[in-house]
């Protein structure tokens, strides 16, 4: 009860403009930090990459993150590595980004996006909308659906691929 209270008197301090008396040197009053990390269930450490000072959760963004591919797995089971990253401010939650739908549009075209993967333009298809021998081998990630448009056109375009959901018979965007 007296964190709770200690925490809305910092936010309450914070809306004013004034220090509260656990403020950190750096800004931030430490009491809004543990009441921001409140909000956020960090998971255990479960991962196999758990406590190599890179945070591995998906959930994140920023400099606190490991430079790997981010796995599914991993989403939850790295909570040391990201708390310590988030409460040092290099890591921040990702926004929401909606997933492409899955099947193709009502004029059977395909929209295939964008380059903007860090896997785009490598001659195989990273993004999990589609199935066939033009996929890559390795783990599919959502940040990648819609997002590696090049390799998914050509490999669909030369039969190499259909979408996932079964909707081979839409024509490729021209």
């Amino acid at each position: 009860m007296r964190t709770i209270i200690t925490a809305a008197l910092s936010l309450a301090l914070a809306a004013c403009g004034q220090a509260s008396p656990d403020s950190q040197d750096a800004g931030e009053p430490a009491a809004l930090a543990a009441a921001g990390n409140a909000a956020i269930d960090f998971g255990d450490d479960a991962s196999r990459w758990a406590n190599d000072n890179e945070c591995d959760d998906k959930r994140f963004i920023d400099a606190g993150m490991t430079a790997t591919p981010l796995l599914d797995e991993d989403i939850g089971h790295d909570a040391t590595d990201c708390r310590t990253a988030y409460e040092a401010g290099n890591l921040q939650l990702r926004q929401a980004v909606p997933a492409r739908p899955l099947s193709a549009p009502v004029d059977g075209t395909v929209d295939f996006g964008d380059d903007t993967s860090r896997w785009a333009n490598d001659n195989e298809c990273d993004d999990k909308r589609f199935t066939g021998p033009g996929m890559t081998e390795t783990p599919l990630l959502d940040e990648d659906i819609g997002h590696d448009a090049t390799d998914c056109r050509l490999a669909y375009e030369a039969g190499r691929l259909q979408l996932a959901d079964g909707d081979a018979g839409a024509a490729p965007a021209k």
